[in-house]
């Protein structure tokens, strides 16, 4: 049996070109980022969460309801950057699995938390994948051309299952639809990623690659430099919230289940 315990960092900023102060949302009675934090602690592989984040109303309200949260720089160019300032200051155990939870997926679950986690801690430290991701199918009100939802090619190494490409374009390409024989249905790819420590704390300093900023997807950094991702495969049902009016779809289901 897989032993081992791992740190979930919620990256949360209070602006956003579609949703500014998305995570301080509060519709529901709860602002968003607790929403958030809620479902993370009902994952069993996880042991400590922190809310990092570059706005004081943002670290005021994850303390407010009881949450770890750190304050990091304003000058971060993504989420994983800012993943890597909290990691600097978690330990100096560069085995330490690193859970990167969007804050802005309430509905997250705690299944696909623990399974990520369990992925990672099974490939081995020295010659394994240092990081891993998840692969979905799509559910049935998704549309795979969306280039808003990303897609994920695998392959196997052995018994593992690895990532060969992410792309915004529907991939595989069907270039024969008559041959269902051999047909190969599209993966979604859920926004969630397990790092081990060294590895998150080296990733951030690789330069930016071609595919990266064509496709505008920071994962095939990784690829590209030719570190493997170990993916694991399961139905991922949660949906993120980029819009206001996703965020007011969340409150109707939410106020309708309570």
């Amino acid at each position: 049996m897989i032993t081992g315990k791992a740190i979930a960092v919620i990256p949360a900023r209070f602006g956003s070109t579609r949703f500014p102060g998305k995570p301080l949302c509060d519709r529901t009675g709860k602002p968003l980022i607790q929403h958030v934090v809620e479902q993370v602690r009902k994952a069993d592989r996880i042991d400590r969460i922190i809310v990092a984040t570059d706005d004081s109303r943002i670290l005021d309200a994850a303390q407010g309801f009881g949450c770890e949260a750190m304050m990091t720089r304003t000058d971060h160019p993504n989420g994983t950057s800012r993943l890597a300032e909290v990691a600097q200051t978690l330990s100096t155990d560069d085995e330490q699995v690193i859970v990167n939870v969007q804050g802005d997926e309430p509905q997250i679950e705690p299944g696909a938390i623990d399974a990520l986690v369990e992925g990672l801690l099974a490939e081995s430290p020295a010659d394994g994948a240092p990081m891993a991701t998840l692969a979905s199918p799509f559910a049935t009100d998704e549309d795979p051309r969306d280039p808003n939802i990303v897609k994920i090619v695998v392959g196997r190494v052995g018994t593992r299952c690895r990532a060969l490409y992410f792309s915004r374009s529907l991939i595989p390409f069907e270039r024969d639809p008559d041959k269902t024989a051999c047909r190969v249905e599209p993966l979604k790819h859920p926004g969630l990623y397990a790092y081990r420590r060294g590895f998150l704390l080296r990733y951030v300093q690789l330069p930016p690659t071609p595919l990266e900023q064509t496709e505008q997807l920071e994962q095939l950094r990784a690829l590209e430099h030719g570190y493997p991702i170990a993916v694991v495969q399961m139905v991922v049902a949660h949906h993120g919230i980029d819009t206001p009016e996703q965020y007011e779809a969340f409150v109707r289901e939410f106020l309708k289940s309570s």
